[in-house]
């Protein structure tokens, strides 16, 4: 995504209208060239590959476009490392403790160097040279990291990230969006509230896999005390919802007039049949978490006959919707339904265990963490009708089985 220094929109009354590149010719020689600069600078600094883009932006008008591109291809599609003998601070430290040794004088730089390359040497067991040492001194720098890997994409793919990296910057400062999930395949449905929950996201959801669905999600101007890492999960759902074919969104924006300093109200809408956005997300998830997916991994190994599944129907509850991480069924007939819940802030912990409470779901087995701060999130787990498993690390097979039997 773009910072908000690069996001470019301009104002229709109070519809926020996002920058959009168009396929054409210029925008395709201008995201070309980037690409090519960002490979012909693979294994060079960071700096002279800031260097070189500042130079290719020169005094055009058009500066932000070109430093949103640059910015999107440094961020999503390369990697930067730090290359030293050692980590950097224990280099240094071993260098200026070599240096108090003599007088700090110029001509005794090279005896320095020369004495901890021989020292590396012999700790490391390898040739390590002077140029290293120099080099490996302030390698964790921003401006001395190396480019490594460089992914290129296509310039449309480029183009088409840019595009929705503007509009993803405008939930920045939402107050409060609608979308109207119509009538879709249920795995459509699946996927998305998949990333509503992956992100955290505060949700209210009415409806049902018939009919479709109404989401409305707080923005991050609209908790008490805006939150930046929020407002960046919200717009990362955005790209979730592309995968959705039938929708409509509404968001209400507040913003910080930048001349007047004052609080502006705006408003955003977005159409599925006028959507000019592609998403890059994958059309599918295997685990929203690492605590699922070494869950999934352990019970392979487990020798039991309940079998494990990952894809869960949807589950009404009052005011939203719950697609528990698995359920566990048995060749009697017997199924649970199992939500793991590990590291979520306490408004979310509050009210997914409201909903829990009020919902219909007598199979479902909870694993909670015992990590959560539920005494500020309010939680009273004698209250639950559920099932609760506690867990420290992580969730083992022998602990839901147990409660199974």
């Amino acid at each position: 995504m773009l910072p908000s220094d690069l996001l470019i929109y301009r104002h229709n009354g109070e519809t926020v209208v996002p920058k959009k590149l168009s396929i054409d010719n210029r925008s395709l020689g201008l995201a070309s060239d980037r690409i090519e600069c960002f490979q012909e600078y693979m294994g060079k600094t960071q700096g002279e590959l800031d260097q070189k883009l500042a130079e290719m932006e020169g005094d055009s008008p058009d500066y932000r476009v070109k430093r949103g591109l640059a910015h999107l291809l440094k961020n999503s599609f390369s990697t930067f490392e730090i290359i030293s003998p050692l980590e950097p601070q224990t280099l240094r430290q071993k260098v200026f403790a070599e240096a108090a040794k003599t007088t700090t004088v110029p001509r005794h730089r090279s005896a320095t160097l020369d004495a901890i390359a021989h020292n590396l040497t012999t700790e490391l067991k390898r040739k390590v040279s002077r140029e290293e040492i120099e080099k490996g001194l302030y390698a964790d720098l921003q401006e001395n990291r190396i480019l490594t890997e460089f992914e290129p994409p296509i310039p449309d793919a480029l183009i088409h990230r840019y595009n929705l990296s503007q509009v993803q910057g405008i939930f920045y400062h939402a107050t409060n969006i609608v979308i109207n999930a119509h009538r879709n395949d249920p795995g459509e449905y699946k996927l998305l509230f998949r990333y509503l929950k992956l992100f955290q996201l505060m949700a209210y959801i009415e409806g049902d896999s018939d009919t479709g669905f109404t989401i409305t999600i707080d923005g991050p101007a609209s908790l008490f005390k805006a939150s930046t890492r929020y407002g960046l999960s919200l717009a990362k759902m955005i790209p979730a919802l592309l995968h959705v074919n039938k929708w409509s969104l509404q968001a209400k924006l507040q913003q910080k007039d930048p001349y007047s300093g004052n609080i502006k109200t705006g408003r955003f809408v977005l159409e599925s049949d006028r959507c000019y956005l592609v998403t890059h997300y994958p059309p599918g998830k295997p685990y929203d978490s690492m605590l699922e997916a070494s869950f999934a991994k352990s019970w392979a190994k487990a020798k039991t006959e309940w079998r494990l599944e990952r894809e869960v129907d949807l589950v009404p509850l009052p005011g939203s919707v719950m697609i528990p991480d698995f359920r566990l069924v048995h060749p009697d007939g017997r199924d649970f339904l199992l939500e793991i819940v590990g590291y979520w802030r306490p408004e979310y912990l509050k009210k997914k265990f409201y909903q829990v409470r009020n919902s219909d779901a007598t199979n479902l087995i909870l694993a909670v963490s015992e990590r959560l701060n539920l005494e500020k999130a309010g939680v009273k787990f004698n209250e639950l009708p559920n099932r609760v498993i506690w867990f420290k690390n992580k969730l083992q097979p022998k602990a839901v089985l147990e409660i199974l039997d």
